[in-house]
């Protein structure tokens, strides 16, 4: 759904906002989110399949999760907004985390999958605020 905002002009916008050095160049992009979404289906499929009790609240994170993931994107690029969109960031960051420890307490594989994850986000946060800086 988030991608939907990824238009040509959208991405247009994008190369022409300043960035910090320590961006990823545009090709990266595709290929980690192919990654992530793996890790992040065999982990959501390890919890959903989890006869844990603490299993559903942990679905209802990996729902949160999924909500943030799209609507940064329709922030930051559909209303090209980064301030918005950082905010936005920060939420789903602290809901990953949350989710990461959540998980760690009934299904540590599920828990370790999710990390990549994390961290992505995290690189992603620190890019976008300084691109709402510069900018």
């Amino acid at each position: 759904m988030g991608s939907l905002c990824m238009s040509a002009s959208s991405l247009a916008w994008y190369a022409t906002l300043s960035k910090p050095s320590f961006a990823p160049p545009a090709w990266v992009f595709g290929p980690v989110w192919v990654v992530l979404y793996a890790l992040i289906g065999i982990a959501l499929f390890r919890v959903w399949t989890s006869h844990d009790a603490r299993s559903k609240g942990a679905m209802r994170l990996f729902g949160l999760n999924i909500a943030l993931n799209a609507l940064w994107p329709l922030l930051f690029f559909g209303m090209r907004s980064p301030g918005l969109g950082y905010v936005e960031i920060v939420v789903l960051w602290v809901s990953l985390a949350v989710l990461v420890i959540d998980t760690w307490k009934f299904d540590r594989v599920a828990s370790v999958l999710l990390i990549p994850y994390l961290l992505w986000i995290t690189i992603a946060s620190i890019l976008n605020f300084f691109v709402w800086f510069i900018n």
